[in-house]
C-alpha cells in the first residue's frame, strides 16, 4: 500500500467519524424539542429560601453574641487561683523521747487537744528542785520577817538599858568623887595611902564606866537604823523568793513543753514522728492546717481597673465541678507575685520585653462550704468577680 492509499483510507475514517457526530447532535436536538418544560426547570434560580436561612442564622448569630457580650462585660474570671489556708508546722519547745502520739494522719483536732507527750521526767525533776529552792527561801523570809518584828521592840529596849546604864554610871562617879574629895580633904595623919590611892583608882574606873555608858547610849540611840538593816534583810529574802519563783515558773514552763497541743482547730497534715522518736527543739512533728479556707487568685493587671474589695464572687471547684461557692473580694496585694518572688526580675538592665503581671487578690468564701468537709489546700478553683 503506497502514500496515496493511506491518505484515502484516513480520509474515509474522518468523514465516517463527522456523520456519526452529525447523527448524535440531531438526536439531542430532537430530544430537547420533546421537552421544552424541563428545560425551563433547570434553567430557573435557587430562590429565596437560602437567603433567609442565612439572615436567619446571622441574627440568631448577633443576638447570641450581644446577650454574652451583656453577661460577661462585668465578670472578670482567670484559671489561675487556688485554694489557701493556715498552715503552720508543730515543733516541740524541748529535747526528749516521744512516750504517746495521740493523732493520726489527716485527723481533725480541736484547740487545746493533746497531741503528742515527751517524756517528761527531766523536766520534773527541775520541778521538783525548784520547788525546794522556794520553800527554802519562804522559810528564811519569815525568819528575816520575825527578826524585824523583834527588832522593832527590842532597839528601843536596848536604848533604855544603856540610858539606866549611863546613869547608874553618872551615880558611881559622883560618889567615887565625894570619896575622892573626903580622902583628900582630911588630915593625911587620918587617913593611909592606900585610902587615898583607892578611892583615886575608883574615881578612874568610874569615869570609864561613864565613858562606856555614854558610848552604848549613842548605839543604841540609833534604833531607826537599826530596823532599817533588819527591813534591808527582809527585802533580800522577798528577792530570793521572788528569784525562785522566776525558777519554779521557768521549771512549769519546761514541764508543759512536754505536753505538745493544738493551738486552734484543724487538721494534722504531713506526720513524721512515732512514739520513740527522740525530738529536739524546732524539729517539725507535723503540720496543722486550719479548716478556715479562702481563695488566692492571680488576675492580671490589666483585670484589675475596676476590681475593688466588696465585689461578689461566684467560685467553681474543679474537683467538684457541683459545688457552686460564694464569696467576696477581701483585699488585692500591694504588689504583683513577680515582685515578692525569690529572685525578682531585674528590669533596669539588659533588653526588656513588657509581660503581662499578675497580682494575687484574697477571696473570702461566704458560702457553699461544708464543715464537714473543708477544701484542701492548692486545689484549682476558677473565681468569677462581678465588677461594677
Amino acid at each position: 500500500m503506497n502514500l496515496t492509499d493511506l491518505i484515502g483510507v484516513r480520509y474515509k475514517l474522518m468523514r465516517t467519524m463527522a456523520n456519526q457526530s452529525t447523527s448524535l447532535s440531531d438526536d439531542g436536538q430532537h430530544h430537547q424539542d420533546n421537552n421544552p418544560q424541563q428545560d425551563n426547570t433547570e434553567r430557573k434560580g435557587p430562590g429565596k429560601k437560602p437567603l433567609v436561612i442565612l439572615a436567619v442564622v446571622v441574627v440568631v448569630v448577633l443576638i447570641v453574641a450581644l446577650w454574652f457580650w451583656l453577661s460577661t462585660r462585668n465578670i472578670e474570671t482567670t484559671d489561675d487561683a487556688f485554694t489557701e489556708s493556715d498552715a503552720i508546722t508543730i515543733a516541740p519547745k524541748t529535747s526528749g523521747y516521744v512516750t504517746k502520739l495521740l493523732v493520726r494522719d489527716n485527723q481533725k483536732v480541736k484547740k487545746g487537744e493533746l497531741l503528742v507527750l515527751i517524756d517528761p521526767r527531766d523536766s520534773m525533776a527541775q520541778h521538783s528542785q525548784a520547788q525546794a529552792q522556794l520553800d527554802l527561801a519562804i522559810a528564811q523570809l519569815h525568819q528575816a520577817q520575825a527578826a524585824l518584828a523583834l527588832s522593832k521592840v527590842q532597839y528601843p529596849a536596848q536604848k533604855d538599858q544603856a540610858l539606866a546604864q549611863q546613869a547608874k554610871a553618872e551615880a558611881n562617879l559622883l560618889n567615887a568623887r565625894e570619896d575622892y574629895k573626903r580622902q583628900h580633904g582630911v588630915d593625911p595623919r587620918a587617913t593611909s595611902q592606900q585610902n587615898i590611892d583607892a578611892v583615886s583608882a575608883q574615881l578612874r574606873s568610874a569615869k570609864a564606866e561613864l565613858d562606856n555608858a555614854t558610848a552604848q547610849v549613842e548605839v543604841a540611840s540609833q534604833i531607826q537604823l537599826q530596823i532599817r538593816q533588819q527591813e534591808t534583810n527582809v527585802e533580800a529574802r522577798q528577792a530570793q523568793v521572788q528569784q525562785a519563783q522566776a525558777q519554779l515558773n521557768t521549771a512549769n514552763l519546761n514541764l508543759s513543753y512536754t505536753e505538745v497541743r493544738a493551738p486552734y482547730d484543724g487538721f494534722v497534715t504531713k506526720r513524721n514522728v512515732q512514739v520513740g522518736t527522740l525530738v529536739q527543739p524546732g524539729s517539725a512533728l507535723f503540720s496543722l492546717v486550719s479548716p478556715d479556707v479562702w481563695v488566692i487568685a492571680n488576675f492580671k493587671e490589666s483585670q484589675l481597673e475596676r476590681m475593688k474589695p466588696g465585689n461578689k464572687v461566684e467560685i467553681t471547684v474543679d474537683a467538684w465541678p457541683d459545688m457552686k461557692l460564694q464569696g467576696h473580694v477581701d483585699s488585692v496585694q500591694m504588689g504583683s507575685g513577680s515582685r515578692f518572688s525569690t529572685f525578682p526580675s531585674e528590669n533596669a538592665t539588659g533588653n526588656y520585653v513588657k509581660i503581662v503581671q499578675r497580682v494575687p487578690v484574697k477571696i473570702i468564701i461566704d458560702k457553699g462550704l461544708d464543715p464537714n468537709h473543708p477544701l484542701p489546700l492548692g486545689l484549682s478553683v476558677v473565681p468569677k468577680v462581678t465588677v461594677e
